[in-house]
């Protein structure tokens, strides 16, 4: 292992707070370069919105069908049995 002694624990400081620090870039974004980039990433987070709703909302619309379709055809079923029964008599 190597020795730690003030020099390097120092140097170790100075340099952590210079990479941590961030630098100004004295950049300019225009008017139009700033509207598109907004509308850019307002459009990107809408179509992700839309995906994870429809990867939700499609396969439970699916499910709930199913169960109304079956709930229907037990109602048409027990109808017709009863029908069946009234024409019997």
């Amino acid at each position: 292992m190597f020795k730690v002694n003030a020099k390097t624990a120092s140097f170790a400081a100075a340099a952590t707070l210079m990479l941590a620090t961030p630098a100004p870039a004295f950049a300019y974004m225009g008017a139009g370069a700033g509207l598109s980039a907004i509308g850019s990433i307002l459009s990107f987070l809408g179509v992700f919105l839309l995906m994870l709703f429809g990867f939700v909302w499609f396969p439970l619309k699916r499910a709930f069908n199913r169960r109304k379709n079956k709930s229907q055809t037990a109602d048409t079923s027990e109808n017709a049995t009863a029908d069946e029964t009234e024409s019997a008599s």
